[in-house]
């Protein structure tokens, strides 16, 4: 079974529907198998997170990662990005080399900093030697989007949080059939030399 990680950070629940919808997609392909994750919010929440929290083992052993923020000034929100500061170890054993990865988002406003933050979420991944994974302009609905999904990766427009256009929906779960088909072609190569 290829184990694909979707880590994500959702304050509102908008990165949460958009993360689902790419678990579907993942699912959708033979032998894949999506495991939704997330990261303890800073400070710590009292409320119990709505799926669990990303280990580093469970990174480590991934056959792919799509991950996903809502778009906090620009950037990747504070917990993503204090989770991958914490992934030394494995930037060190070169664990995560020639995976995978898309990336994701959600904003409240159209141009609220979508691209930038698909862009900010590329860079550790980068650094980690992962091989990042877009949206081809092959698929219809990125032509004809009137709210979310770019090349850089699937994102959301939040205007009613949680609510995903079909255009939206269609993009997500295409990147995560995309992600899957190109995780099973991978995964021989990278399980002989990064496990």
């Amino acid at each position: 079974m290829i184990r694909i990680v979707v880590l994500y950070y959702s304050r509102h629940g908008s990165t949460q529907a958009l993360a689902r919808q790419i678990a579907r997609g993942i699912n959708a392909v033979s032998g894949c198998e999506a495991l939704l994750r997330t990261v303890p919010d800073i400070p710590p929440s009292a409320e119990p997170p709505s799926d669990p929290y990303l280990t580093c083992d469970e990174l480590k052993n991934c056959d792919g990662l799509a991950m996903g923020s809502p778009v906090w000034f620009g950037n990747m929100a504070a917990p993503l990005k204090h989770f991958w500061d914490s992934t030394t170890p494995l930037w060190i054993s070169g664990a995560l080399i020639d995976k995978p990865a898309c990336v994701f988002t959600s904003s409240s406003s159209l141009h609220g900093g979508q691209e930038s933050t698909l862009q900010s979420m590329q860079l550790p991944l980068l650094h980690h030697g992962m091989l990042i994974v877009g949206i081809p302009y092959s698929e219809p609905a990125l032509h004809t989007t009137q709210s979310g999904g770019t090349p850089y990766g699937a994102s959301h427009l939040a205007t009613i949080p949680g609510q995903l256009s079909a255009e939206e929906k269609t993009l997500a779960q295409r990147l995560g059939q995309r992600l899957a088909s190109l995780s099973t072609r991978l995964t021989p190569a990278a399980s002989t030399s990064n496990r």
